[in-house]
């Protein structure tokens, strides 16, 4: 699952971005990865690793809402099954 989103341009400032990652590794394990800065400078990540699905879903759904509380927008998402991600 991949999710994007960003804040609105604000005068002659870029926007922000935020950028959550939902990956299955080799051995069976979830990987969380999320980018965020401001679009055109430097950027800041975080992994996190999961052993199971729904702990990882979990925490991609928590990093979303808390984003979305901070007036982020979604711009592009990929991969959601509707299985519990909005």
């Amino acid at each position: 699952m991949r999710l994007f989103m960003q804040t609105q341009a604000a005068g002659a400032e870029a926007p922000r971005y935020y950028q959550i990652v939902l990956e299955q590794d080799l051995l069976g394990g979830w990987m969380l990865f999320r980018e965020w800065g401001q679009q055109g400078s430097r950027a800041s990540s975080k992994r996190e690793l999961f052993l199971e699905r729904d702990a990882a879903i979990l925490a991609f759904e928590r990093a979303r809402d808390a984003q979305l509380k901070r007036g982020f927008q979604v711009m592009f998402s990929q991969g959601f099954d509707g299985r519990r991600a909005n």
